[in-house]
């Protein structure tokens, strides 16, 4: 897919991965699995964090993990929508992420998936809001959670976005 994106630095010099075309609206069950499959397109691959080096890899849980686990299921519009389009950007979002933190397995439903532990991470995200007609008035600004498992092969893997909501600040003109 040719993507229309840059990544853009704010005027408190935080990254943001700024989407020009909308491709997701994030609202049936079939444009979730369309989502799934389209993610699927990078399991295998790796990106890696600026401001850390790490190596992120794209394991065979994260598509499935992204598009039907229980953070997509309590997204409600506009945050939903940018989920989904998150997907288009997966690698830019693991580019720019920072601020790791280790967490625990919350309610030890992840078991031996992550036997060296859980990460997480902050990254954003803009989108445009189109005005009547279909030109671009400005972005809505989202932040994700990013939660990668250290597994037993000593590497690291995306393992969904988590918590996207929308700035309540101003968004980029």
């Amino acid at each position: 897919m040719d993507k229309n994106i840059s990544i853009i630095t704010d005027p408190d010099g935080k990254k943001i991965v700024l989407i020009n075309d909308v491709r997701f609206k994030g609202k049936t069950r079939q444009e979730w699995k369309d989502i799934e499959n389209f993610l699927k397109e990078y399991v295998g691959k790796f990106y890696e964090i600026a401001e850390t080096a790490e190596r992120i890899y794209i394991g065979k849980d994260f598509p499935d993990e992204f598009a039907h686990g229980n953070d997509k299921t309590v997204l409600k519009k506009a945050n939903l929508k940018a989920k989904a389009n998150a997907s288009q950007v997966v690698g830019e979002l693991i580019e720019i992420a920072h601020n790791k933190s280790e967490t625990p397995d919350f309610e030890e439903k992840h078991g031996c998936k992550a036997k060296y532990g859980w990460y997480r991470y902050d990254t954003r995200l803009a989108l445009p809001v189109y005005d009547d007609s279909g030109e671009i008035v400005w972005y809505n600004i989202y932040k994700l959670r990013m939660l990668v498992r250290h597994d037993a092969d000593n590497k690291l893997y995306l393992y969904d976005f988590l918590r996207t909501k929308k700035e309540t600040n101003s968004p980029p003109q």
